[in-house]
């Protein structure tokens, strides 16, 4: 590729949209010019072009000789792959998390005997590589050719087959990606690009809504989804540290989220079952976003189920579930307290700070260390404890049936005989409304409340944007489990010292503990920081008193920031230079996640 025509091509990336993204889906015939070509295949033509020429820029990106050749060169590929985004995640969700993968190991653990290691590749690997000083050429070159390898297999096995419902879906997530991943920084933490990658993604999209134009029965409905997509790309026109997130989601991601449902009924569109993201979203933050039934192990029982979280309310306070009837799940789990105890450990029986249970049923991993999958699954470990209930699974259904009330329940609301099964749904059920969404920070942003202050609005924008704090804690839960999908719950390797004095790294291992697997060490998962205000002392250990130890911490660079020379520690950067006032903003802001009232649960 000729060098000058990439510096040219990289200008244009820099200041403006691509000219081929800004023009419009021909009204393309078939060759007898009587049937207009489906709208499948218009997608997939628009796809496989942009495809192929993602393919052919990083096949010449390692040809180049010099570094700021090969960094334009990487854009105009990035920009291709950022364009097909909203389709590609969407109908190949795996390949595109490899290709979007950050340079961080993949650890796949299945069993003991099945731990698998992957070295990382895709964009954000070739975007650290060519910014190394020197690059490692041997290295960059292994790293393109398998990520046009898999580009090339992606483009072989495409057929694009979209009902109306799946493309409803696929906006939806797209908008939502961006609003949560995309304006953070979460796969652009060398260029900071993420802004102006965010636009390419909403081209696509308005060029989807052009393409289904016919299928809207009200024009006015059209032209102001249209419209807010367009606005959307305006606004993202700005500075990754000066943009402003918190009006963006308020003014253009939940008015999209809104027209979008206003689609969908005008579309007549029926959905034959829930994702993670509800069909009825109207805000990112609202309490129906998310389904709660999605992350359960039981997603079909959803008869009775108000009767049944009432019940699981009363298991979740009974000490008779416990070996010697001293201790309930509320004992660890005090409600003024955001369901946790307020100690660093547990009557230093236990090695590990106790986490919130509020919001806790929107993840896929639970414990710290991540060795269970579900709300249903953790209680059998909180049972099998020695520390905590010491009594088996099969001991607790008994004494529970022993209780006429408890029984009676029981035997009307489950339709089965599993009860070991049944006495976890019941509680499980009751945990999974702990997530009242009503913080001020919430009622907000949500246009309930102005009260906001100004430290508190940068305090946000802060979190989502330098401070890269949204890159580990997902918004609107605002913990390790990444939208949109919602399917995977990260853990992080962070370097918590043993106490805040800094000077030592904690010798508890986490994950490592589970497989051995060395890459693990010090690798645990990441909790939300909802109610956090309530939920001192912080980290895994407890080993933080206030949240302005915690963001000191993280500024100074986490473990590595602090000496310890941890190899596989995850924070995106070695620290984040953040001022005193910045900060301070970060503190105002996690105080606005604490739920209104209290959790009234």
């Amino acid at each position: 590729m000729n060098n000058t025509l990439l510096i040219i091509r990289a200008k244009t990336y820099t200041f403006g949209i691509c000219l081929l993204l800004l023009t419009g889906f021909s009204c393309e015939k078939e060759k007898n010019n009587t049937q207009p070509i489906s709208t499948d295949k218009r997608i997939e033509t628009f796809y496989l072009s942009e495809l192929s020429k993602c393919i052919n820029t990083i096949d010449s990106l390692s040809t180049l000789k010099n570094s700021q050749d090969k960094i334009a060169c990487y854009k105009i590929a990035r920009m291709h792959f950022k364009t097909i985004e909203p389709i590609l995640a969407f109908i190949d969700q795996n390949n595109y998390k490899s290709l979007n993968a950050p340079n961080i190991l993949q650890v796949k653990e299945e069993d003991l005997t099945d731990v698998k290691i992957n070295n990382p590749f895709g964009f954000q690997v070739i975007e650290e590589l060519i910014h190394e000083t020197p690059i490692d050429i041997s290295e960059l070159q292994s790293v393109v050719n398998i990520t046009s390898s898999r580009l090339k297999l992606v483009k072989q096995n495409t057929f694009i087959n979209l009902k109306d419902h799946h493309i409803i879906w696929l906006l939806r997530n797209q908008i939502v990606r961006v609003a949560t991943t995309g304006i953070t920084g979460f796969d652009s933490s060398v260029l900071s690009q993420s802004l102006k990658e965010s636009q390419f993604t909403y081209e696509t999209l308005i060029k989807l809504i052009q393409i289904f134009k016919d299928k809207f029965t009200s024009k006015q409905l059209y032209k102001a989804l249209l419209g807010q997509f367009q606005s959307s790309i305006k606004q993202l026109n700005d500075d990754f540290v000066d943009f402003d997130r918190y009006t963006f989601i308020k003014t253009s991601t939940d008015p999209q989220l809104k027209l979008l449902v206003e689609t969908q009924d005008d579309w007549g569109v029926e959905f034959p079952f829930e994702m993670a993201l509800s069909n009825t979203m109207l805000s990112l933050f609202a309490p129906n976003a998310l389904n709660t039934s999605y992350f359960t192990d039981y997603k079909s029982d959803t008869t009775h189920l108000k009767q049944k979280e009432l019940l699981g309310k009363q298991l979740f306070n009974d000490v008779r579930l416990s070996k010697n009837n001293t201790m309930a799940c509320a004992t660890c789990h005090i409600k003024d307290l955001a369901f946790t105890d307020g100690r660093t450990t547990f009557d230093n029986k236990q090695k590990r700070n106790t986490p919130t249970l509020t919001y806790s049923g929107y993840q896929q991993l639970y414990f710290l260390d991540a060795r269970a999958g579900s709300l249903e699954g953790q209680i059998v470990g909180v049972a099998n404890n020695h520390d905590e209930f010491n009594l088996p699974m099969d001991s607790i259904v008994k004494r529970v049936k022993n209780d006429k009330q408890y029984k009676k329940l029981m035997d009307s609301l489950y339709n089965n005989t599993r009860d070991d099964f049944n006495v976890r749904h019941a509680i499980s059920s009751y945990i999974r409304t702990l997530n009242l969404f009503n913080s001020k920070f919430d009622n907000n942003i949500n246009g309930k409340e102005n009260s906001l202050t100004e430290s508190e609005k940068k305090g946000f924008n802060i979190f989502m944007g330098k401070a890269a704090c949204a890159t580990c804690h997902f918004p609107p839960v605002f913990n390790g489990t990444v939208p949109p999908n919602f399917t995977d719950t990260e853990l992080e390797i962070i370097g918590v010292p043993d106490t805040k004095q800094n000077k030592k790294l904690d010798d508890d291992l986490g994950r490592f503990y589970f497989f051995n697997t060395k890459e693990r060490k010090g690798a645990f998962k990441t909790t939300t920081v909802r109610n956090v205000e309530k939920t001192a002392p912080y980290m895994h250990n407890g080993v933080y008193e206030t949240l302005e130890e915690v963001v000191s911490f993280y500024n100074k660079g986490g473990g590595n920031g602090l000496g310890f020379n941890i190899e596989h520690q995850t924070l995106p950067f070695d620290e984040l230079n953040l001022t005193d006032e910045e900060q301070a903003h970060i503190v105002a802001f996690m105080k606005t996640l604490t739920d209104s009232n209290g959790n009234k649960k």
